[in-house]
């Protein structure tokens, strides 16, 4: 290994040695003087001499740098899967490799804590601490179901370790208090030994001490870290589901927003009202675990101080003064409680509205070419300043709310339990001991130095006493003053609680998607080789159509469920089989629910009707007009959203290898007229930004090389080639048809009628007529026959149609002719 400054090291002590041989024949002031020189010139290698010498062992003990073709393969790796079932992450450090093994969490987990997270409703005029049972049953399901699954985790393990810290430096803390006492009564006594050996147990104490100090605060670092790994990785398996779940994209339409629960037209809060997502699993999960682990040490610790320095001081403080004591602290708790704001409320407020300034940014960020289009940046302006002015007025308030419960709490702390401190302290020397007369030293005149020897015992007595029990009360006060603090923060981590659990149980609330009724089980796997619809109604969902109604906990015996507000087509069947070599094409004007049938074949929607039925398949790709480009390479950009770990199983290459063709990206990119993509771009592992890298066009045809990718059996193209031209989109669909690919066309395009052999026709007249037609056949499917008459046939009349352009078709050759004969009449 080369090392840049290896030159410089191996010469440095040769010249040192130069030097001092040159020294030896100076005097002394010169010699001084050229010790300095050579200081000054060496003083950068004696500074970054202990850096060096620590990274050299460091590369020697941490492995194998990576090389550049090593890190680029690990970034486009990204993790491998195991044979359990787990995925170990691959993630380069310093050009070295760190594996963290990550295992999703299991299916029956998830489905066996549904019943912790019911949705519960939240009602304004509850208590301004809401330290209600409600807070209680939050936290314990997300505390001991998500954060701290077993006692057998990892987290459960750090929690002892930390417990067992906290118990050691109250005992240290008591030790300490004694010593200290037992140090000033030395002094008092002038009891040199004493001393000394006291400050020997002092120095023996600061190690344990201080270790103990410095671990607690990793340990709950630590652990707060732990929590939050859980957390966010359940919430990610919970959220990012697969099909049928989905929940990412079903937890706007059903749980979006709030639902009056009351009947009396007033909100009762927002129980499954979830929006902004993002601030939820990033900024909200972090505060509560945070809050979490510093709300254990910092309610366990003061509330074993106050256990032992208690007792510890009852010993000595005796009746009145224990009195004394437990009345402080019941003064100190009915004081704060009566001025103590309702700070989870304002916590909750305030996340909310940090969440909203947060999506505006990120929708800014996302939009900003559409919003550059239409030069919005000054209305855009206005709306970010508006929610960021609601985050800055209710902070402002909040800062004005504490201004009168922060003086009463510092008031209360700081001078109140001072006072009660030094009136706790009087007790044992004013009222409990008794001053011995002085008749008890005898009236002999010997008995003087006696006399003397035992009054400085006395008072050395009584000062270890007062040390000590001044350092156990300053010690009590702190405890008191954090518990008391403790109380706050609790307040403020219900209002967050409160956040994380109204996202899991409307997690939890949304359900599935109903297909209807399915095949009988005897016709085996014929479902996978049919996509259809029967008798189904196809409607926009209203908020509340995917919320599980049963695993709603609400006061109200009313039904939160709305059915679909409006229909837009009905009775809608359809039928495709695969090689069958039939296609779909489905047309009419914007906005009568073309992209809706989209939504309902591919599972998204669920049918209006409870009669209809939803047949589809699992190998089925949708591909929208609007491309999603995923954070990574140019080849995650084809194979989306597959990963390099499932396209290496797929025995696939890049570019290609002796054989057929068409098993290599290189040749997909070919069939969608994208093969200058890599040279241009900088090769397959170049990583942009490529939503804003590609033309619309270019982003269209890639998504069409996912489609030949993956080659499903029916591909849903909606409207995924309007940027496309018509030669490249004919060609596009020709091989997507020699792949062997059932293709369902939504697209105004008459040009691609000739790629497909059914035809169907939105009518859009807010009745929900369509009309289904064979190309080539004079026959017509609609179930609304009767009532079309002839204005139906009008609108469906693509054969008569056809057989216009045919017979217009015969006449070219003599139209030909005719052009001939004018050319030749014009050239004479």
């Amino acid at each position: 290994m080369h090392y840049p400054n290896m030159d410089s090291i191996i010469l440095a002590p040769l010249r040192s040695c130069s030097y001092m041989a040159v020294l030896s024949t100076l005097r002394p002031s010169n010699k001084l003087l050229q010790i300095l020189f050579i200081l000054l010139i060496l003083r950068t290698r004696l500074i970054t001499l202990p850096k060096d010498s620590f990274e050299r062992l460091r590369d020697a003990t941490a492995g194998k740098r990576l090389s550049a073709a090593e890190l680029t393969a690990v970034l486009q790796q990204i993790y491998i899967k195991e044979r359990d079932g787990s995925k170990t992450l691959l993630v380069p450090y310093r050009n070295r490799l760190a594996k963290v093994s990550i295992h999703d969490t299991a299916a029956d987990i998830l489905a066996s804590n549904a019943k912790h997270f019911p949705l519960q409703s939240s009602d304004s005029q509850k208590s301004k601490g809401l330290l209600d049972p409600k807070f209680v049953r939050a936290l314990r399901a997300l505390l001991f179901h998500i954060a701290i699954p077993s006692w057998k985790s990892k987290e459960a393990f750090i929690l002892a370790v930390h417990s067992f810290f906290l118990v050691a430096r109250t005992v240290l803390s008591v030790a300490v208090a004694r010593l200290d006492g037992i140090i000033v009564r030395d002094l008092v006594r002038a009891d040199a030994r004493g001393f000394l050996r006291g400050l020997g147990l002092w120095f023996a104490l600061a190690v344990p001490s201080t270790y103990t100090n410095v671990m607690i605060k990793h340990l709950q670092s630590t652990l707060a870290l732990r929590i939050r790994t859980r957390l966010t990785r359940y919430i990610h398996d919970l959220y990012l589901s697969k099909y049928p779940d989905l929940r990412y994209y079903r937890l706007g339409l059903g749980v979006g927003a709030k639902r009056d629960l009351s009947g009396e037209g007033q909100d009762t809060g927002n129980a499954g009202s979830i929006e902004g997502v993002d601030q939820y699993i990033t900024a909200d999960i972090e505060a509560w675990a945070e809050g979490v682990s510093g709300l254990y040490g910092n309610l366990m610790k003061p509330t074993l101080d106050l256990v032992l320095f208690t007792s510890q001081l009852s010993r000595s403080l005796g009746l009145r003064g224990t009195i004394l004591l437990f009345g402080t602290y019941y003064a100190t708790v009915r004081i704060l409680k009566a001025v103590t704001p309702a700070f989870g409320k304002l916590s909750a407020v305030e996340a909310k509205l940090e969440g909203d300034y947060r999506a505006g940014m990120g929708r800014l960020g996302r939009e900003g070419e559409e919003i550059a289009f239409y030069d919005g940046g000054a209305r855009e302006r206005d709306i970010l300043t508006r929610a960021y002015m609601n985050l800055i007025r209710h902070v402002n308030s909040v800062y004005k709310i504490r201004i009168a419960y922060e003086w009463t709490e510092d008031y209360v702390i700081k001078y109140l339990w001072s006072a009660a401190g030094y009136g706790l302290i009087a007790v044992p020397l004013l009222f409990t001991r008794r001053r011995r007369p002085a008749a008890q030293f005898g009236s002999n005149p010997g008995s003087s130095l006696s006399a003397s020897s035992d009054g400085n015992e006395v008072i050395a007595s009584r000062t270890e006493t007062y040390i000590s029990n001044r350092r156990l009360l300053l010690s009590l006060a702190d405890a008191g003053g954090r518990l008391m603090y403790a109380y706050k923060d609790v307040l403020e981590l219900a209002g967050v609680t409160e956040r994380l659990y109204s996202l899991v149980s409307s997690l939890y609330a949304v359900k599935p998607v109903s297909t209807g009724s399915n095949f009988p089980s005897s016709s085996g796997d014929i479902t996978n080789n049919i996509i259809g619809l029967e008798h189904v109604d196809i409607g926009t969902p209203a908020q509340g159509t995917s919320l599980n109604e049963s695993h709603i906990l609400s006061d109200s015996a009313e039904s939160v469920h709305v059915k679909s507000q409006s229909v837009l087509i009905r009775d809608l069947s359809l039928w495709l089989r695969e090689g069958s070599g039939e296609h779909l094409m489905i047309t009419g004007s914007n906005g009568v629910g073309k992209t809706a049938i989209a939504r309902v074949l591919a599972g998204l929607w669920g049918p209006s009707n409870e009669n209809g039925k939803v047949f589809r398949p699992q190998s089925l790709m949708v591909v929208p007009q609007r491309v999603y480009m995923p954070v990574g390479t140019l080849l995650d950009q084809v194979i989306y959203p597959d990963s390099y770990a499932d396209f290496l199983e797929k025995d696939m290459s890049i570019e290609p290898r002796g054989g057929g063709s068409g098993n290599n990206i290189r040749d997909i990119l070919e069939s969608v007229f994208l093969s200058y993509l890599p040279e241009r771009e900088g090769g397959w592992s170049t990583r942009k930004e490529w939503r804003d890298v590609l033309s619309g066009g270019e982003k269209q045809r890639m998504a069409m090389a996912r489609v030949f990718y993956h080659r499903p059996k029916f591909a849903i193209l909606d409207e995924c080639t309007s940027a496309v031209s018509s030669d490249v989109e004919g060609r596009m669909y020709q091989h997507a048809r020699s792949l062997g690919i059932t293709l369902i066309t939504i697209s105004l395009r008459p040009s691609l009628m000739k790629y497909h052999t059914q035809v169907l026709n939105v009518l859009g007249d807010d009745t929900g007529r369509w009309t289904l037609a064979h190309i080539g056949q004079d026959a017509v499917l609609t179930p609304m026959a009767e009532a079309e008459g002839d204005e139906g046939e009008l609108w469906l009349g693509f054969n008569k149609e056809i057989a216009s352009l045919e017979r217009t078709l015969r006449k070219v050759d003599g139209w030909d002719k005719r052009l001939k004969e004018l050319n030749t009449l014009l050239k004479t």
